[in-house]
């Protein structure tokens, strides 16, 4: 009889980036897997940028590519995100944005 090991998960990470005077939608600025995406976090923590962590959206972000703009299915679920960052923002009394466009978020 064969056994199947389960194979370890490979963590993913993505970085998105909204520039509403350039873009239609929010587009992936940063994509990696393994030691990339631990990069793609920890620069984001060290810039004070908000991660949140979520391994199915991560994946998907990955496989839509870098510099793309993310597709319609995605909007409700991106939006959740952005309004959880304002939020945390407000409270924190942040007024400006936490990076310029063209900054990786």
């Amino acid at each position: 009889m064969t056994r199947w090991k389960e194979r370890p998960l490979r963590r993913e990470a993505a970085a998105l980036r909204f520039d509403t005077e350039r873009d239609d939608a929010p587009r992936v600025v940063a994509i990696g897997r393994g030691l990339a995406a631990e990069r793609i976090v920890d620069t984001a923590r060290g810039s004070g940028v908000p991660v949140h962590m979520d391994p199915e959206l991560a994946h998907t972000l990955n496989e839509i590519g870098l510099g793309r703009e993310i597709p319609p299915e995605l909007y409700a679920v991106v939006a959740q995100i952005l309004l959880f960052v304002c939020d945390m923002d407000r409270s924190l009394g942040v007024r400006e944005p936490r990076a310029r466009p063209g900054d990786i978020r």
